[in-house]
């Protein structure tokens, strides 16, 4: 059985522009994505922390240390410049190596700065 696992995530990063008339697609900051693990055109789904959209689009490099996310096309219906976002990327693997599968977690700050990573998040307490 092949399970879709989450792969990497940029945590709670700030939208910086939401272009409409763009061909489309998720800008961020290139530097953010290869510490991911996200390629450039690889399925994102992105989860806006401040109204509640989801949607799915797909990655393309944005100027290294920019600290660029920009929501364009018509995803930037459900973005807007200050937005807090969270960036997803899933991948396939069988059960033994979801076994020993553990994502690639980051995290910035309200500048989409790098903060720190990780590989597990913390136990949710009741």
């Amino acid at each position: 059985m092949q399970l879709n696992l989450l792969k990497a995530k940029i945590h709670r990063a700030t939208v910086t522009h939401a272009e409409l008339h763009y061909e489309g697609s998720c800008a961020i900051d290139a530097r953010l994505l290869d510490i991911a693990g996200i390629r450039e055109y690889e399925q994102v789904h992105i989860y806006n922390v401040n109204n509640g959209a989801r949607f799915v689009t797909y990655a393309i490099r944005g100027e290294e240390g920019s600290g660029v996310i920009s929501v364009n096309g018509a995803a930037a219906h459900c973005a807007q410049p200050g937005d807090l976002v969270i960036i997803c990327a899933y991948g396939q693997c069988d059960e033994a190596e979801a076994a020993k599968f553990k994502p690639t977690l980051v995290y910035v700050d309200r500048h989409n700065r790098l903060t720190h990573t990780n590989h597990s998040m913390p136990a949710q307490a009741a």
